[in-house]
């Protein structure tokens, strides 16, 4: 388990140079997977794959937090076996539907017949931006 100091400021993307904010802050020590996972025993990491997700900020490449203890809600990012293959989508609990964030993709129906099991809900989701020594996790 790694563990960090965490200062809780908000830092906007794009400004170019800030006097440092953190004096005024206290500091809280907390580790990363304090911060990211809520049930260790009952969560594993995904990698996704391809396009379908983009509008909702899943990218090729991210890292999935997914949580099994979680129940799944209408229009919660999931993780399912449909078919036999591992999907990630939006559940439409309503209407029984798996739905990409794009409209490139069509809606997924899940039929009486189909093997259907939600694996989880992607509470988070972690993209990396620099190579590292695991970059081999980002990638394929």
């Amino acid at each position: 388990m790694f563990s960090m100091v965490i200062t809780p400021i908000l830092i906007e993307a794009g400004i170019t140079g800030f006097e440092s904010p953190a004096a005024e802050y206290t500091q809280l020590s907390l580790s990363l997977d304090q911060l990211l996972i809520e049930h260790p025993q009952a969560t594993f990491l995904g990698l996704a794959n391809g396009d379908s997700m983009n509008q909702v900020g899943i990218y090729d490449g991210d890292i999935l937090i997914v949580d099994r203890a979680l129940t799944p809600r209408h229009m919660d990012v999931v993780v399912t076996t449909y078919n036999g293959n591992f999907s990630c989508k939006l559940f439409d609990q309503h209407r029984r539907l798996l739905l990409s964030a794009s409209e490139q993709y069509p809606p997924i129906a899940i039929e009486r017949l189909d093997s259907f099991l939600i694996e989880g809900v992607v509470s988070r989701s972690i993209r990396c931006h620099r190579t590292s020594q695991f970059s081999h996790v980002c990638t394929r």
